[in-house]
């Protein structure tokens, strides 16, 4: 072992830096590279690198700064609130992103022709109107949509409930020539076996 090493591993930690590093810890293998702690690249390893996360949080500042070269204590403190800001903001934006995704995908879902032409036959259904009662509420939707040009096909699901039951719906429709056709349209009471086939009012016992 060199006397650079011994140096390193000997060199004091201030107990005022020896506590939870959040920049080592959201940013984990990105702030090991620049703090020259490149044991967070097992962050990027499966399971281990789950662990790790919590390592670095835990023993990042520690490491950092045997690491590296620091001209004070502050200097140091400054420069990890810096990874520590940066790793929040990153966090946070990335937390902003998907959710903005997710709700534009609920969004389109919700006012999709398919689920409002299939509500619609739900609600007109006397089979459906019969078990369920009047007024029928529907909920969001869930699946997917494809659209090319005037076609496209549509796989949905939504829950439906009245006064007397609720239940899941499963919707399943095509777009041809620019208008949409329900193929599909059946109802599964919540509690009760079967699904009940709402298109041509039969009821099918297999779920």
């Amino acid at each position: 072992m060199s006397d650079s090493q011994v140096l390193t591993e000997r060199k004091p930690i201030p107990p005022e830096i020896d506590r939870w590093n959040w920049g080592a810890f959201l940013l984990n293998w990105i702030w090991g590279v620049g703090n020259n702690t490149f044991i967070a690249l097992l962050t990027l390893v499966p399971i281990v690198g789950f662990v790790m996360l919590f390592v670095l949080g835990a023993k990042g500042s520690r490491l950092a700064w045997r690491n590296g070269r620091w001209d004070s204590v502050e200097h140091f403190k400054r420069v990890q609130r810096l990874w520590a800001m940066w790793g929040a903001i990153i966090w946070i934006g990335a937390i902003a992103l998907f959710c903005g995704m997710i709700g534009s995908v609920f969004f389109l879902l919700r006012h999709s022709e398919a689920y409002h032409l299939g509500v619609s036959r739900l609600q007109a259904s006397p089979v459906a109107t019969s078990l369920l009662g009047t007024p029928i509420a529907a909920g969001y939707p869930s699946g997917k949509i494809s659209i090319s040009g005037a076609s496209g096909t549509a796989v949905l699901s939504f829950s439906a409930s009245g006064p007397k039951a609720a239940g899941v719906v499963s919707l399943e429709a095509v777009k041809k020539d620019g208008a949409w056709l329900i193929t599909r349209l059946a109802l599964k009471l919540n509690g009760r076996d079967g699904v009940i086939d709402l298109v041509n009012g039969a009821k099918n016992n297999s779920t």
